[in-house]
């Protein structure tokens, strides 16, 4: 299912289960994602989508840091909720020893033994990675 059309389920869910805040999230989401589309003149894909997604999660960061220096933690809060729910259609993040494993098993692949080598192990890390 493309992402927009699971932003838009889950708008329904959240509005028939009152969940308020959640909802009110997923509203900033698909207007974020809408002002584009206006902006751009283009229907986003799924990976458009997620770099909205990022830029949102990014920006909830950059207030959280900021409303944490000024000691407002009510609203530090507040974008702590806000970022959770963002982060909920982020795909998964990969761990350290995941990624460890990952360029072990690529430098083995590659017989990679030194910096002139790095070329063709990016080649073969950037498409195992990147999906």
């Amino acid at each position: 299912m493309p992402l927009k059309q699971q932003l838009i389920d889950d708008m329904k869910s959240a509005m028939k289960s009152g969940d308020k805040i959640r909802l009110g999230v997923i509203r900033l989401i698909n207007a974020a994602i809408k002002q584009k589309e206006v902006d751009e003149r283009i229907e986003l894909d799924d990976a458009q989508v997620l770099a909205v997604l990022e830029k949102m999660v990014k920006q909830r960061r950059d207030s959280i840091s900021q409303y944490d220096a000024a000691g407002r933690e009510d609203l530090s809060a507040v974008e702590h909720a806000e970022m959770a729910v963002i982060e909920h259609y982020l795909p998964a993040k990969m761990g350290e020893a995941e990624l460890v494993d990952a360029i072990d098993a690529a430098i083995r692949d590659t017989g990679a033994s030194g910096p002139a080598d790095m070329g063709k192990l990016m080649g073969m890390l950037k498409p195992a990675l990147a999906g």
